[in-house]
């Protein structure tokens, strides 16, 4: 249920902490690598947390750990062009037929692309505006497989569920905004958000479903944005702290293309704090999300069947980034 793309760093929140000198040092090129850590568990149809499936012991279990090598290198002082490498280590309990434990570890979609700042940095007022478009290249995998037991206690084959493959078999855009505006007492607003566009209906992946238009897996788009305040800590250089909100999912159907086959459609709203440490060419940041509401909504497929699935959501996810500019 969490979107496999992420922002764009919240680097300028960190670097206007440090003084202006700093944005003045020529630095051609960025290398960052970013750690996300999310268990989910608990289950929800719409807003309504499934309690019944704890305490009867029949919850899915899904582990994720991503991986995120990044790459950007400046043209100008306004324009850049990046690559982000994702490396997806999932591991998935599933409890229903068929029953199986499934690991995933797989390179994820690679994105390529570039991002350009509407005003010439460093600006006078510390306000700016960043645009992106990234292509997002099929190149994880998403026809996993795994050893599982059917009903009839054979030991099968059987494909992995859409929530731990490392990819998802189309080629699609990514538009990315971020924008900061700096107010009174020394903090700082900012808007972080991304929006993913897979044209691609389904990608042809046998799920094990048997309901009416959920035997193959969906392509979908994703989103993910996030906004809220930073702040300098007094008498630490480099060093602020932000706290905000988020949120992220899956839309019901698709801006572009068919929205058919098999998806959980939904999101999660999370409250959203974290710091971020520049010291030299290097930044550090940390955010732990804690939801709020979760919302599993109704796919087409529901629609057609006249139900409402299910999916799992994480109560918290931990993620940390490290980069360095030269």
């Amino acid at each position: 249920m969490a979107a496999r793309q992420g922002t764009p760093g919240l680097g300028v929140l960190a670097l206007n902490t440090c003084g202006r000198e700093e944005h003045k040092k020529p630095r051609l090129w960025t290398v960052g690598v970013g750690y996300r850590y999310q268990p989910s568990f608990r289950h929800f149809v719409g807003t309504v947390e499934q309690k019944q499936r704890e305490i009867n012991r029949n919850q899915i279990y899904n582990l994720y750990h991503l991986l995120d090598v990044s790459i950007e290198r400046q043209l100008t002082p306004r324009w850049s062009v990046a690559t982000s490498i994702p490396f997806l280590f999932a591991h998935r309990n599933q409890l229903y037929n068929p029953r199986g434990r499934y690991v995933v570890n797989s390179i994820g979609d690679i994105s390529v692309g570039g991002r350009a700042w509407v005003f010439k940095p460093p600006t006078e007022s510390g306000d700016n505006i960043s645009v992106g478009m990234f292509l997002k290249l099929p190149t994880g995998k998403y026809n996993a497989t795994g050893l599982a037991t059917n009903s009839s206690g054979q030991q099968i084959i059987a494909t992995a569920d859409q929530s731990i493959q490392a990819g998802d078999g189309g080629t699609g855009v990514a538009l990315e905004l971020q924008a900061y505006k700096r107010i009174p007492f020394s903090s700082e607003l900012y808007f972080a958000g991304m929006y993913l566009f897979n044209p691609r209906d389904t990608n042809g992946v046998a799920t094990f479903r048997t309901a009416r238009g959920e035997t193959v897996m969906s392509v979908t788009d994703q989103y993910l944005y996030r906004g809220g305040i930073g702040r300098p800590v007094p008498k630490i250089r480099g060093l602020a702290v932000s706290f905000g909100g988020r949120i992220e999912g899956v839309p019901v159907r698709d801006a572009l293309g068919g929205s058919n086959g098999f998806r959980r459609p939904g999101y999660a709203i999370s409250l959203d704090p974290g710091f971020l440490y520049a010291r030299g060419s290097y930044m550090f940041s940390c955010n732990i999300p804690f939801a709020i509401q979760r919302n599993r909504k109704k796919s087409v497929a529901d629609y057609m069947n006249g139900r409402h699935g299910d999916a799992a959501f994480a109560d918290y996810t931990v993620m940390f980034s490290l980069s360095r500019r030269f």
